[in-house]
């Protein structure tokens, strides 16, 4: 993969509590959009903001910022553990 679109897919998919499902980088990218400032703010979720930055940057990278993301979410308790 040489450059990432808003259809790359994740490194693996996140299933959310609320049903929903992030499967690529324009989820991923649309759910912390959506975030509150407050949310941005917190260490957690600015080291996903920045793990995606250095993925767009460097595709290598999307494994990490993937990680990230599910981490942030599972630390928020946002993550639908029910299927593991």
């Amino acid at each position: 993969m040489l450059e990432l679109e808003k259809r790359s897919p994740l490194a693996f998919p996140i299933a959310l509590n609320d049903g929903r499902m992030l499967e690529t980088v324009g989820d991923a990218a649309d759910y912390l959009s959506k975030l509150h400032s407050d949310q941005r703010e917190r260490p957690h979720w600015k080291m996903v903001i920045m793990m995606f930055n250095n993925a767009m940057r460097e595709p290598r990278y999307l494994r990490t910022a993937t990680v990230n993301l599910r981490s942030a979410l599972v630390y928020d308790r946002l993550v639908d553990d029910t299927g593991l």
